[in-house]
């Protein structure tokens, strides 16, 4: 018995990987991410990719070769991203996960799935601007 419950044990801790970790202030956050690109996933599908620049600025993709530009601030223990064609922040809860990070969307509480975001070598793919004839 006493087995059986070190097992559930161990494997609720390998299923909630967020709250086992702490959750990154703006500053730690900053330090993970500037000058690097993420790949973001969720239930193992990759859906998107953001790549850190200084001063808190953000290209965000979802990997179709659009990027738009954006910028993150540190709001109630969130990480919040704001960018130029949506007004309204989507705020996030990062905590650290070797060199990649978990993140919680903390604005829909119906969300509990864990996203994933895995640092990749190559920068974003970003198409310049539409042009018309």
């Amino acid at each position: 018995m006493v087995r059986v419950i070190s097992v559930l044990c161990a494997i609720s801790l390998t299923t909630m990987p967020v709250l086992a970790q702490d959750t990154l202030t703006g500053t730690q956050f900053d330090a993970a991410t500037r000058g690097k690109t993420f790949h973001f996933s969720v239930e193992g599908e990759t859906y998107g990719g953001e790549q850190y620049l200084p001063g808190r600025q953000v290209w965000w993709s979802f990997l179709d070769g659009q990027c738009k530009r954006g910028n993150w601030y540190e709001a109630a223990g969130s990480i919040c991203f704001v960018y130029e064609d949506e007004p309204d922040a989507s705020c996030w809860r990062f905590s650290l996960d070797g060199d990649g990070l978990y993140a919680l969307l903390t604005e829909d509480e119906d969300d509990k799935r864990t996203y994933v975001a895995r640092p990749v070598q190559d920068h974003l793919f970003c198409r310049g601007p539409e042009v018309g004839v």
